[in-house]
């Protein structure tokens, strides 16, 4: 394994992330801060409780997962788009570089900045409500594993799109729907029969589930099916992009 060269993929892309810091970090928190708020208060004024959580407190792993799926796709897409798009691209994969190394260093440095936005988030949560994390190992496991997975899904992305604005089709039309019927604001046990049934069929709600577990000791799921459904998603992300790399879909062209 090439440390070093996974080292510079790696510290490129976060540097790029640094010199727009500000933008980079502060709109991301300050939209997630404004769900927070605005559903905190239209909806926690209504509803006291969420399974002996309050409101406020309770949409927070959602709102945290919402923020860990839009940047880890964000990231790894345009991280690797960009390169393709101005033809860089070419020296990196001239380079004595393994496909796994050029992975470790686009999605590493994706993975990063969405972990550390969401750090960020969480503090700035807790300054709003009442807050614990009842399985830090739990909690941190998802995060990881979350950021890491959406990443390599947005690496994908990166490499399918053959326009900027196809970065964005796949993150607005399916991914931020899907979140936000996934549970995040709500559980879905307050859904009749019928929607609680169709609702398993989201993928992101075993992931929010999950993630919510780790917090409070609630989940509509099985943690442990949550956790085995985000190491199949990462295993198959993982496998799609091997063949990428083997095939040199619309990377080598």
């Amino acid at each position: 394994m090439n440390w070093h060269a996974v080292n510079a993929i790696y510290g490129f892309e976060m540097s790029r992330w640094g010199r727009t810091l500000l933008t980079s970090v502060l709109s991301p928190v300050l939209s997630t801060s404004l769900y927070f708020i605005v559903f905190g208060a239209a909806i926690g004024s209504r509803i006291a409780e969420v399974d002996g959580v309050t409101y406020g407190a309770f949409i927070v792993p959602g709102l945290l997962m919402l923020l860990l799926l839009t940047e880890s796709i964000s990231n790894a897409s345009f991280g690797i788009y960009l390169p393709r798009f101005t033809g860089t691209i070419f020296e990196t994969l001239s380079a004595p570089l393994s496909p796994i190394e050029i992975m470790l260093g686009f999605v590493g440095a994706a993975a990063t900045k969405s972990i550390i936005l969401g750090i960020i988030v969480l503090i700035t949560s807790s300054l709003f409500v009442p807050m614990h994390v009842a399985h830090p190992a739990m909690m941190v496991t998802f995060l990881v594993l979350t950021s890491v997975t959406f990443s390599l899904f947005g690496f994908i992305i990166g490499i399918w799109a053959d326009g900027f604005e196809k970065l964005q089709i796949i993150p607005l039309l399916i991914i931020t729907p899907l979140t936000f019927l996934g549970g995040t604001f709500y559980s879905i046990s307050m859904l009749p029969p019928l929607f609680q049934k169709i609702s398993l069929i989201n993928p992101v709600v075993y992931l929010i589930s999950g993630f919510r577990w780790s917090f409070y000791d609630i989940a509509d799921v099985s943690v442990w099916i949550s956790l085995a459904l985000t190491l199949a998603l990462l295993a198959g992300c993982s496998a799609l992009v091997w063949w990428i790399f083997k095939t040199g879909y619309r990377i080598k062209a």
